[in-house]
C-alpha cells in the first residue's frame, strides 16, 4: 500500500471540523443526518471529531445530503475552477495579493503600501525581470535610477527591474497599485494605434 503524503494527511485531518461546521450552519442534528444518510450517529460523531478517517463511502452520502461537491467537503481546490483563491504575501512591509496562479511567465499582483507616519527613505534594489504598474489609489513614489517620480491614481509606469528602483508612498498615505511582473524581462506593450474611439 502506497504511503499517504503529508499534504493528503493535512486535507483529511481537516474534514471533520469542516463537516461539523457545515452541519451546525445548516441547523441539522446528528440524528437527522443519520436518518438522511444512512450512516450511524456514532460514526458521524467520530467522523466530525476526527476519530474516524473520512472515506469515499462516508463522504458521498454527505455530499448529496448537503448538496455540495466533494471538493468542498475536503477543502480541495476544484479542477478547472476559474476562481483565484487569494493568499496575501507580506514582504518588505508591504502586502502583495496574487491575482494569477499560472506558473512561470507574467505574474499579476495587487500591491498595498501601508500609510506611514513619516515618508520612508528609499532603499533601491535590483533583480531580473520587467515590471508594469498602475496606481489605483494614493500617490506612489517611484525612484528609478536618477529619476524620482510621483504617480497619482490612473498613472502607469514600466521599467526594467535590473535598474535600481524603489516603490513607496509619496506623501505617507496608503497606496494601492496593480503590478504585472515578468521574470523573463519581456516588455508589456500597449498598442495605442489599435485603440479606436467610438
Amino acid at each position: 500500500m502506497a504511503p499517504v503524503n503529508r499534504e493528503t494527511e493535512d486535507v483529511l485531518d481537516g474534514v471533520g471540523a469542516r463537516l461539523r461546521t457545515l452541519r451546525r450552519h445548516r441547523g441539522i442534528t446528528l440524528a437527522d443526518l443519520a436518518t438522511t444518510t444512512g450512516i450511524s450517529e456514532s460514526t458521524l460523531s467520530r467522523l466530525e471529531s476526527g476519530q474516524r478517517r473520512a472515506t469515499l463511502e462516508l463522504l458521498l452520502p454527505l455530499s448529496r445530503t448537503y448538496d455540495v461537491p466533494l471538493d468542498d467537503l475536503v477543502g480541495a481546490p476544484r479542477t478547472g475552477d476559474p476562481r483565484i483563491h487569494l493568499k496575501p504575501i507580506h514582504k518588505y512591509g508591504m502586502t502583495f495579493v496574487p491575482l494569477s496562479r499560472r506558473p512561470g511567465g507574467v505574474q499579476s499582483f495587487k500591491m498595498l503600501i501601508p500609510a506611514v507616519a513619516e515618508p520612508l527613505e528609499p532603499t533601491l534594489q535590483t533583480h531580473d525581470g520587467f515590471e508594469w504598474l498602475y496606481v489605483l489609489n494614493g500617490r506612489l513614489r517611484l525612484v528609478l535610477d536618477d529619476l524620482d517620480l510621483t504617480l497619482p491614481p490612473g498613472e502607469a509606469a514600466e521599467f526594467d527591474t535590473s535598474k535600481p528602483h524603489w516603490l513607496g508612498s509619496a506623501d505617507g498615505g496608503a497606496v494601492e497599485l496593480l503590478i504585472l511582473f515578468d521574470p523573463q524581462g519581456v516588455r508589456t506593450h500597449v498598442h495605442a494605434d489599435k485603440i479606436t474611439s467610438g
